[in-house]
């Protein structure tokens, strides 16, 4: 007798991540920093009773599961009627990425991109050389370890931008990772090693604004047309790593409760700029033909008045309970977060047929 037909999402807790990175020494307000990048393991907690009932109206069980009991959890699966989502990745001080090789390991679907992306992607300076290397559009990048160039970058007359090498997906972390010289680039480099024991990748300056590119395959056809395309507008010039935990997880619960939790504006990029909309949708389809990006991913842009674009970065685990991503399952697939995940996850495990809703309907 088949398996009745189950979704997985296996997920790093922040408290679990902070117990272990206070047993390897780092410092406490280290350890709230780093962190917070799980953050949207807190946030979707909340969420986890409507997308068990949006999987019930399916004929699916839904099973969150901590990271650290993931192992014991995939064992003896039904390879036929489980789907893993992965929630979270990491090959530095997350370990994410450990959970679809899991899967990988006990034959069982995964909805998500291929596992070796999950590493790929979290290193800033090895995947910048494979985008440049597919064509993409990726600044040019050096890579310094505490203050001494292993690779030095270009020279730029626009200054640099500093950022950790393999610690989530942040534009930055401080006010002044944007910088005027090398000089400079070096001292933030030597700050990233003390901090938070990494190498910082250092590109140049790229003028523009901020574009998040979002894609659920809730339809298993789904192609880059499914892509939202939006101008993030936090009123800053890049995102701080202070902004983003004001935004999310334990610290942005206490911000909202504060009063003090300014949500970014969003607004479709092709109401502003349609050629460079249409830049980056082709540059979506490119990741996930040539790269092998699906189902889920989010990537980071910056985008020129002229229509010039710049990709930043590629995330295969991008922030689910976040509100950009939620504000993109209601404006393409006219579904809360829940149904989009469940909708998803029952046409990859039943081939379910779409429960209609309007964007389905009208191709919005």
């Amino acid at each position: 007798m088949a398996s009745r037909p189950n979704l997985i999402l296996v997920y790093e807790p922040e408290a679990a991540c902070r117990t272990r990175l206070a047993e390897e020494g780092f410092p406490p307000e280290r350890v709230v920093e780093i962190s917070s990048y799980l953050a949207q393991s807190t946030d979707i907690a909340a969420d986890f009773a409507a997308i068990s009932a949006a999987c019930e109206r399916r004929g699916i069980d839904f099973l969150p599961v901590e990271l650290d009991d993931a192992a014991q959890a995939l064992a003896g699966r039904d390879p036929a009627s489980t789907l893993v989502w992965t929630l979270t990745d990491g090959i530095a001080y997350f370990r994410g990425s450990a959970a679809p090789a899991l899967a990988r390991l006990h034959g069982l679907k995964t909805f998500g991109s291929d596992d070796t992306l999950f590493a790929l992607c979290q290193d800033k300076f090895r995947s910048g050389a494979v985008l440049a290397a597919l064509g993409m559009p990726v600044p040019a990048a050096g890579l310094a370890r505490a203050g001494e160039w292993i690779v030095p970058p270009p020279n730029s007359a626009t200054g640099y931008f500093v950022k950790p090498n393999r610690l989530g997906a942040k534009i930055g972390i401080w006010a002044d990772s944007r910088c005027d010289s090398r000089d400079e680039a070096l001292a933030i480099s030597r700050r990233i090693s003390e901090h938070f024991r990494d190498d910082a990748i250092v590109q140049p300056y790229v003028a523009g604004r901020n574009v998040r590119a979002s894609f659920l395959a809730v339809d298993p056809a789904a192609d880059g047309r499914a892509l939202g395309v939006a101008l993030v507008d936090s009123g800053g010039d890049f995102q701080t790593m202070s902004d983003s935990m004001a935004l999310y997880g334990e610290t942005g619960d206490a911000a909202q409760a504060a009063g003090s939790r300014v949500e970014p504006m969003l607004e479709p990029l092709v109401r502003r700029q349609p050629g460079a909309d249409a830049k980056i949708r082709r540059i979506g389809a490119m990741l996930m033909g040539s790269l092998g990006l699906r189902d889920v991913f989010s990537a980071d842009f910056r985008v020129e008045a002229d229509d010039t674009v710049h990709l930043l970065e590629f995330e295969v685990c991008p922030g689910l309970p976040c509100f950009d991503f939620r504000g993109y399952c209601r404006r393409q697939w006219d579904l809360s977060l829940a149904e989009a995940m469940a909708e998803a996850a029952a046409r990859r495990l039943c081939g379910a047929e779409p429960q209609p809703t309007l964007a389905m309907q009208t191709g919005v």
